[in-house]
This record gives structure tokens, sequence and C-alpha cells, in this order.
């Protein structure tokens, strides 16, 4: 019978779907007793080790003893150049913007049970088949994630129970489903995966899981099915999110999902250390704007000697929107006076020398500016300059921050189904997707689904909406909504990637 540490180490290892031999087993209670791990590390320990073989490219379900010899090795070697004195770093060299459209598309597959690259062209017209893997995608990921959360993980969830989170029941029996909230042709609401649907019964329910249910969530149900195919729910929950970093990170981190290079957990580790010890005082604002606002925070700045690295300046761009007009075209007058007033915003800030020379200014469109068309994800273009899409995402360093521009509050609130909880704004948090919504409701651009998807978990989400403001940690992401900055208000925030934190202003 195996013994307590042997017990820990299949425990860690089986969280990630691994399976142990004799022999790799020996081999890890061998590095074990080399450095002598007290009992109380072990997990510690080992989870380490099973991160960073699932990491390898060869990495097999059963653990290989090659591969695990070489990551063992690997781990070595780099605590060994971790002494080593570090150069100064460049945050120029660590910041990275990234449009939507330049995002690579990874498809999950549940054959393999990790993601697989598309090699294919992506096209702003899609297909059928786009639209249906785009819908898909969605639930295998969230799936995956459901599967590997300690409540529903293998070792504390019978095969039977995972079963029931497929669209597959009897009268009678009681079922825990996963499934996207939708409506069926007769305007009943159901939940349906890629197995069928179900109508849904809220009659017994007493009170719903918190955060917001509208149509195109996906969405957790436990209830019992009737003699007429319905089920009756007892209850209704948001999927379990991952925390950020954990395991999702740890699992995937060789994969590189926003096109800019992917880092190990030991690398991000590093530099993350690295960003809080040197890099204390940096910065990054986001906001709506006005020139008089704006004029009013660099003149504060210059003042207090204070320059951001990042302005992350969101829109509307504009009082009215810019398709205003026959057929949806905007008149030339509208588009030159947007333009007159872009340049006005320009001679504004080379009139601030200090600011000019060393900060970076992204511009993300908002609802009613000048765009290809009204889908997400949403994009600006002008001469000779570029402007980041919406959403688009930051790379500083180790960190991921998503920047949307979207009054997401409102639209959900317009369409919640089945209850109707009492809505905060920081509900906004609790989904997986930028746009958990169907494409009647709002249109996406299914080859690029992939763009809005908050899997893994960014460090930061910036949810730039005119809805009240607010900042909220959650499982590692900080959620925040910078206001308006728009009138006499002029409120705005500051993110601090030292501090993995924001502030109101």
């Amino acid at each position: 019978m195996a013994d307590a540490r042997q017990r820990t180490i299949i425990k860690v290892f089986r969280k990630y779907s691994n399976s142990l031999g004799p022999d790799t087993l020996e081999l890890l209670e061998a590095i074990l007793d080399n450095h002598e791990i007290e009992d109380a590390e072990v997990e510690v320990s080992i989870e380490t080790l099973a991160r960073e073989y699932n990491k390898q490219d060869d990495a097999l379900m059963k653990v290989s003893v090659e591969v695990l010899q070489r990551v063992y090795e690997s781990l070595q070697d780099q605590g060994q150049r971790s002494d080593v004195e570090k150069e100064a770093i460049d945050p120029e060299n660590h910041l990275f913007i990234i449009d939507a459209f330049e995002m690579p598309l990874w498809h999950w597959s549940p054959e393999r049970g990790t993601f697989e690259k598309v090699s294919a062209p992506l096209t702003m017209s899609g297909s059928a088949d786009s639209r249906v893997f785009a819908i898909r995608d969605r639930l295998n990921v969230i799936k995956q994630c459901v599967l590997r959360n300690e409540h529903f993980a293998p070792s504390t969830l019978p095969s039977r129970d995972r079963e029931r989170l497929q669209l597959l029941g009897r009268a009678g029996d009681r079922f825990l489903l996963l499934g996207m909230l939708a409506h069926s042709k007769e305007g009943r609401l159901c939940i349906e995966d890629a197995d069928g649907s179900v109508e849904l019964d809220f009659s017994k329910l007493d009170e719903p899981g918190d955060g917001l249910f509208t149509e195109g969530s996906f969405a957790l149900v436990e209830g019992e099915y009737t003699e007429d195919g319905n089920l009756e729910i007892i209850a209704i929950g948001q999927p379990p999110c991952e925390p950020e970093k954990q395991p999702g990170k740890s699992i995937y981190g060789h994969i590189d999902f926003l096109g800019k290079g992917s880092t190990s957990l030991l690398e991000d580790s590093q530099l993350s250390v690295r960003v809080r010890e040197e890099l204390s005082d940096l910065n990054s604002s986001s906001f709506p704007i006005t020139l008089p606002g704006l004029q009013k925070m660099f003149d504060n700045c210059v003042e207090n000697h204070f320059v951001p690295k990042l302005i992350v300046l969101c829109g509307n761009f504009t009082s009215r929107a810019i398709t205003h007009g026959k057929g949806g075209m905007c008149s030339l007058s509208t588009h030159f006076k947007f333009l007159e007033n872009f340049d006005a915003l320009a001679d504004l800030i080379a009139s601030y020398p200090m600011i000019t020379r060393s900060t970076h200014f992204v511009f993300v469109p908002g609802p009613l500016d000048i765009t290809l068309n009204s889908t997400l994800p949403r994009g600006r273009y002008f001469p000779k300059v570029h402007f980041a899409t919406n959403p688009c995402r930051i790379k500083f360093f180790d960190q991921e921050i998503v920047i949307f521009r979207e009054d997401s509050m409102a639209r959900m609130l317009r369409n919640i189904v089945g209850v109707k909880p009492d809505a905060r704004s920081d509900d906004l948090k609790r989904f997986g997707h930028l746009c958990p919504l169907t494409v009647n409701i709002h249109a996406t651009l299914s080859d690029y689904d992939h763009s809005l998807r908050l899997y893994p978990l960014p460090t930061a989400l910036v949810l730039a909406d005119k809805y009240d403001r607010y900042k909220i940690t959650y499982t590692g992401c900080h959620v925040f909504n910078p206001g308006s900055f728009v009138g006499k208000s002029f409120v705005f925030s500051t993110y601090q990637p030292a501090e993995v934190n924001s502030e109101e202003w």
C-alpha cells in the first residue's frame, strides 16, 4: 500500500490527468530524497515538476521517465542561472500592444486534450462552420476547466456524475448539466450543448447563483428530468473560474495565445519579482477622453513629475454615431470634423514634450466610432495612424491586460433570461468571454471569437463601461471600470503593474 508521500505525488499528477508508473514514481521519490524535501513541502515541489512536465511538447498522459528527467535537469539549470547577476531591464522591450486580429487561433481538441493551432487563414466574413466551431470552442474550454476544478476532478466526482455534465438523462433522475442558455424555435428557454437541448423549468428555483444569466451565456444547472422531457431546476450558477495562472497557464504555458512568445512559469515568476522591485513607480492610465479633461490631467502630471508609461484612451471619440446618415454612411463634413478633432488631440499631446517622449498612447474605439462594421472585435483605421482594436490586449513582462470598451452592462441587463437577480456592476467579472450573448443580440466575427475569450485568465481586465465605476480582484484577475472622463467629473483610473492594482482618480 502506498505511503502518504506516494499518495501526495499521485494526487498532484492526477490533477493534471497524468498517471504514474513504478519507474516514474521511483524517480520522483529519489528527487525528493536527494533534495531532502520535508513532508510539508512535498506537494509544492511535485506541483512544480508536474506543471513543467505538462508544458513539454512530447509529454504523454502516462508520465515518461525520460521527459520527466529532462524537466528536472532543466529546472536545476534554471535555478543556477537565476543566481547570476541580472542586467537592468528595459520596459520598452517587454511592452506589446496586441490587436484582436493579430491573435493566433487555438482550437480546443477534446480528442487530444489540448489546444491545437489553426493554420488556415482567418477571414472577416467567416463561415457557417466557423460559427459552430466558435461556440463549440467556448463550451469545450469551459468544460475542461470545470472538470479540472477540485469539485469536479476525477478523484472526487464519480464517472456517472461526470457523464451528467452532458445533456443525457432519464425522467426521475437528478442531473448537473453544463451548456449554453438559449431560446428554442418555440421561444422557450433551454440549455444546449453539442449533444442536444432541453427545456428549463424555473418554477422550483428559490435563488440563483451570483452573476448575470443571459441568452448565449454558459451555465451549470442542477435539476431533475420530468416525464415530459423538461428539466426542473433547483440550482443555477456560473461555471467555476480558473484562478489566474493556476492551473491553466501551468498546463498550457507553452502555448503562445497572444502571438508574442510564450514564457515558462519560472520566467514569469522571475519577471514578476523584477517588476515589483525595479519598476514599482510605473503606471498606466485608462479613460475615455475629452480635450479639456486631458489637458487638465497633463498639467497635473507635469506639476507632479508623474509620467505614465502608457495611456489608454477609450472612445466614444464623438458624441453621435459616425455612421449616422443615408444608408449608414457618414457625411464628408462629419468625417472631416472627426479628423480635425484628432488633429487637435495630436497638437495637445505634442505640446507636452515630457509626456510625448516617454508615454505610449493606445486608442480603443467605442460603439459610436468609425469602424468596419458594428461587430466585435472592432477596429479603427486612419491614414498613417494605427489604432488598437476593441478589444485589444497589452502584454507587459509576464502580465496580460485586456482592454474592452463596450457598454456591456446595459446590454446584459436587457437580455437576462430565466431569473432576474439584484444586479451589480461587478457582476460582469464572472464571465469567461467578453461578449457572452447570442449572435442575434450582438454580432461577432466568428473567425476571431477567440480574441474575445478570457482564457487563460488575464492579469487585469479593463471593462470601460458607462455604468458605475468599480474595481475588484476576482480569482487573481484585477477587474476595473475606469469611469467616464466626460462632463465635469474627469474621473479615470491608473494601473500599477508592480502591485497588480488600480487606483481611482
